[in-house]
C-alpha cells in the first residue's frame, strides 16, 4: 500500500512554466548480473520502504545533499548532522576531502541498518542527491574505502554491484525526481514499476488543496510482470479520473526516453485502478 501526500505529488509532477503533466517514464536493461532501472517521477522517500525490503543487509548512504538542511552559509550540512537531527541511529565513516570532487561520493558515509532508511528519508525534507548500497556481511573501514572507489570509478551508465562483493541493491536518486535502481533481484524491477503506478495514480486523487494523503494499492506483481514482458521502456500519464476509478495511459517505447524526447503518443495500455475494490486491471492493447 503506498500512501500519496499532495505536496509530494505536486512538486514533481508537473513541468515548465504550464505545469505540464511530468510523465511517468520506466526503462529497464540487464547488464553484469544485475538488473538495471532509470525511472520518474518518485522522491526518495516515497521509495524508502521498498529499498529497505529489498535491501539484503546495512545500508550505506554514501551521497546525500539537500537544501532542506543548510548551515549559516546556506551549503547542505553533513550527512551525520542531518542524520542526528533526524533521530537515525548509524555509524560515520569519514571518507575524506578528497571525495568532495568525486561525482556520487560524500565526505562521509552513513552505516545504518535497512530498518532505519524509512526514519532517514521519511518524506519530510527533500535530498536533492541521495545514493546508497547495501552491504551485507562484514563492514570494515577497508570496505567502505573499496565502496568509495568503486563508486568514485564507475561510469553512471555502467553497472557497479560486479564491483562490490556481496551487495545487491544501489539506489541513486536525483532532483528528488530522477532515479537508478540497480539491482540482482528480478523481482526489483516490477516491485519499482508497480510502486509508480500507484504514485502516479495516488498524485491523480490528491490533486486538491485540501487534500488528505491517501493510502493507495499497489497492482499485483503479475500486472507489472505483463508489462515488462511486453516491452522494457515505458512512459505513463494519467488518462481519466472519476469518484471510482483512475485509469492511467501507457506507452511502450523504443528506447529509454529522454527529456529532450517528445511527449509520448499512445496509449499502448491502460490500468485502472478500482477505488471501490481496491484493485488494478489491465486494459486490452490499444494500436
Amino acid at each position: 500500500m503506498t500512501e500519496v501526500e499532495r505536496d509530494s505529488a505536486s512538486d514533481v509532477d508537473g513541468a515548465g512554466p504550464e505545469c505540464r503533466s511530468f510523465p511517468l517514464t520506466f526503462s529497464v536493461r540487464a547488464a553484469g548480473g544485475s538488473w538495471l532501472v532509470d525511472a520518474a517521477t518518485a522522491t526518495a522517500g516515497e521509495l524508502a520502504g521498498l529499498l529497505a525490503a529489498r535491501a539484503a543487509g546495512p545500508v550505506a548512504v554514501v551521497d546525500l545533499h539537500t537544501c532542506s538542511f543548510v548551515d549559516e552559509h546556506y551549503r547542505s550540512r553533513s550527512p551525520s548532522l542531518i542524520a542526528a537531527e533526524l533521530g537515525v541511529d548509524c555509524a560515520v565513516h569519514p571518507v575524506g576531502a578528497w571525495a568532495s570532487d568525486t561525482i556520487g561520493v560524500g565526505e562521509e558515509f552513513l552505516l545504518l541498518d535497512r530498518a532505519e532508511l524509512p526514519r532517514l528519508l521519511d518524506g519530510t525534507w527533500t535530498p536533492y542527491q541521495v545514493a546508497l548500497v547495501d552491504l551485507p556481511g562484514e563492514v570494515t573501514p577497508e570496505r567502505l574505502d573499496e565502496l568509495a572507489l568503486a563508486v568514485g570509478t564507475t561510469a553512471f551508465d555502467r553497472p557497479l554491484l560486479p564491483h562490490l562483493d556481496g551487495s545487491t541493491l544501489w539506489f541513486s536518486g536525483h532532483d528528488d525526481c530522477y532515479l537508478r535502481v540497480e539491482s540482482t533481484d528480478p523481482g526489483v524491477p516490477g516491485a519499482l514499476l508497480g510502486r509508480l503506478l500507484a504514485r502516479l495514480a495516488g498524485s491523480a486523487l490528491t490533486d486538491t488543496d485540501d487534500a488528505v494523503p491517501v493510502p493507495v494499492p499497489e497492482p499485483d506483481p503479475a500486472l507489472a510482470d505483463r508489462l515488462l514482458a511486453a516491452g522494457p521502456h515505458w512512459a505513463g500519464t494519467v488518462a481519466a479520473v472519476s469518484a471510482t476509478e483512475v485509469t492511467l495511459a501507457l506507452t511502450a517505447l523504443p528506447r529509454r526516453r529522454k527529456l529532450s524526447d517528445p511527449a509520448p503518443a499512445g496509449p499502448g495500455r491502460t490500468v485502472t485502478l478500482d477505488l471501490a475494490h481496491g484493485r488494478w486491471r489491465l486494459g486490452p492493447q490499444v494500436r
